[in-house]
């Protein structure tokens, strides 16, 4: 549909912010991203672009700083880690870890995460993707921002593979119960938690900072755990 010509625009899960970059993060931008970044692209990534020689690809969405990224894929050098960030301060801190860590199993996307998973994976390449503290938008009017609705599990689907997971986490508890409800109720998913959807935290999710700003609030922290059923067929 379009609207004078015009293709209506898309519900964004984010709002840019213009913040200021530190000389460090400028410089992690100009030096590493052709290192380290792939450019967004509407054409599918071949696997050999990114886990040529790896066991398995996981992919993070919204990954702030980097620093939930760089904790799993330092202790998983067997996987390739992708992570979608837009906001290019969090990219450039991240650039300059991956950097400083010399770690050769790390890439990054700077772009909207729906269309990178609309246009750039190939079917069946996920084995895992995570969900680490997304914005909540706790206002009514702001629902529709979510992340996780519809069109999120159908991409999700698509791209995981049969018997790999989504591992989401927030410290809204409304958000959790939104996002236990959105896969709870669809059939093509397998609910690893209890029976309100929560699951124990696993040893690989380290606490990031949200989290631990969360706590210090009196906030609690959920994390849930769905698995693509392995007969489902895309």
């Amino acid at each position: 549909m379009t609207i004078n010509g015009t293709p209506p625009r898309t519900i964004k899960s984010y709002v840019l912010r213009s913040g200021r970059l530190t000389p460090g993060q400028k410089n992690a931008l100009k030096q590493y991203w052709p290192l380290y970044g792939i450019d967004f692209r509407q054409q599918r990534l071949e696997l050999s672009e990114l886990a040529g020689g790896f066991d398995a690809l996981k992919l993070e969405i919204g990954i702030g700083n980097g620093d939930a990224l760089i904790s799993m894929a330092q202790n998983d050098q067997q996987t390739m880690y992708l992570g979608i960030e837009v906001h290019e301060a969090g990219v450039g801190r991240c650039l300059s870890n991956i950097h400083q860590q010399a770690l050769s199993n790390v890439r990054l996307i700077r772009h909207d995460a729906i269309e990178v998973l609309q246009h750039m994976l190939l079917p069946r390449s996920l084995d895992r993707v995570f969900l680490f503290f997304p914005d909540p938008w706790h206002k009514k009017r702001h629902h529709k921002r979510r992340i996780v609705n519809a069109q999120f599990r159908d991409l999700l689907s698509m791209l995981l593979k049969p018997g790999a997971c989504l591992h989401m986490a927030t410290d809204w508890q409304e958000y959790a119960e939104h996002m236990a409800a959105e896969f709870l109720s669809d059939s093509r998913y397998l609910n690893t938690g209890d029976t309100r959807g929560y699951a124990q935290r696993p040893a690989y999710r380290p606490a990031t900072r949200f989290e631990n700003r969360g706590l210090k609030l009196g906030h609690g922290v959920w994390d849930l755990i769905f698995e693509l059923k392995p007969d489902h067929e895309p």
